[in-house]
């Protein structure tokens, strides 16, 4: 392991020792403070495009277990922990850290301070950065830098699913290599895959309910034509107004009846389907850690989230507010009282999820 050094836009440098894939990368810095799950953090599609920061200070102590990785390629361009552990203890474990990045040619740095690190990003905001065998940035390093951004996100991190009824299409619908949920007999619920249809997959196998996941590409009408007892927007990366086409069809779902559960990316997107406005975060919320208020009872919730952006401004009259997070007081979650649907931006619950399948219930 030589020495590595991360080249932040702002001109910042620091110094690190590399490990894992021997390569350089390019991508925004975002942190995340989770003390655990490092795995499902390697393996969760809306890190696509991000250097991504453990503040937590050794990462890999029990190792790499695949039950807890998700089955698509690992999106995030570079991983920045303090420590590493090279001998992990755990009898499921099969694999180190070190290993799995090479692997998955993704680049790693440690021995950095990543405290300091996500000082840096709380105090200026999220950035782009190189993880680069060169310490001096140049001013043409810099420039780059300042102009990255990222691009295409969903459609790089989708499933193309396909169905009984859903044939291959010109918008990706169905194409070869896909994972199949169900039928498409109608009285499914929908999984609308954005990025992170898989672990929403889990969760109704696990509570016996019969699911279809359909790409990104799938239109409103093909959707209905499933029958399906209600819609499930996955959550994704990337910036949610970005997605000008799926927007639109998310707008001529909410028209169509059927019950919608919208997830992170899908939170935002259908609050900008219904006429609401995004915002980019300063640094965004991601973690296991991050508090939530339920605005009706107080109730207060610990959940998971990994996104930069969050829904902003005055809402649709037939919308309010259902969760805030407690540290900013962003929106974390929107019920609509035209149509039969709710969001919310962080990894819904079981009783959360409980209510979505009761109106299912209700509505097949």
């Amino acid at each position: 392991m030589g020495c590595a050094y991360l080249i932040l836009e702002n001109g910042a440098v620091f110094k690190g020792r590399s490990f894992g894939y021997d390569g350089e990368a390019t991508g925004e810095l975002v942190f995340s403070t989770s003390m655990a799950g490092y795995l499902e953090t390697l393996s969760d599609p809306a890190h696509f495009g991000q250097i991504v920061v453990q503040t937590f200070p050794l990462v890999g102590n029990y190792g790499v277990i695949p039950h807890d990785l998700g089955a698509g390629p690992v999106h995030l361009k570079a991983y920045i922990v303090r420590q590493w552990c090279q001998e992990p203890s755990n009898f499921r474990s099969e694999g180190d850290l070190d290993s799995f990045l090479r692997m998955h040619k993704v680049p790693g740095l440690c021995d950095i301070d990543t405290r300091a690190l996500a000082r840096a990003i709380r105090e200026n905001g999220s950035m782009n950065a190189k993880l680069s065998k060169a310490p001096e940035p140049g001013d043409d390093c810099l420039t780059e830098l300042r102009g990255d951004s990222i691009a295409d996100a969903v459609s790089a991190v989708s499933m193309q699913c396909k169905n009984h009824r859903l044939q291959a299409t010109k918008s990706g619908v169905g194409e070869p290599g896909c994972q199949e949920q169900g039928g498409g007999s109608g009285g499914e619920v929908v999984i609308w895959d954005f990025g992170c249809a898989e672990r929403l997959a889990r969760v109704m196998t696990g509570l016996k309910c019969p699911a279809v996941i359909v790409g990104h590409g799938a239109t409103a009408c093909e959707i209905a034509a499933l029958a399906p007892a209600g819609v499930v927007l996955s959550g994704g990366p990337g910036d949610p107004a970005e997605n000008l086409r799926i927007i639109e069809e998310i707008g001529k779902l909410c028209g169509c009846g059927v019950p919608i559960l919208g997830v992170g990316l899908d939170h935002q997107m259908l609050a900008l389907a219904r006429g609401a406005k995004t915002q980019k975060l300063h640094f965004g919320h991601r973690g296991l850690n991050q508090p939530v208020r339920e605005c009706k009872t107080g109730r207060c919730f610990v959940t998971t989230q990994n996104h930069g952006y969050a829904v902003a401004g005055a809402l649709p009259g037939s919308a309010a507010i259902s969760y805030e997070n407690i540290n900013d007081g962003t929106c974390e979650g929107i019920d609509y009282a035209d149509i039969p649907a709710f969001s919310t931006q962080f990894d819904p619950p079981g009783d959360i999820i409980a209510r979505f399948l009761s109106m299912t219930k209700g509505g097949a």
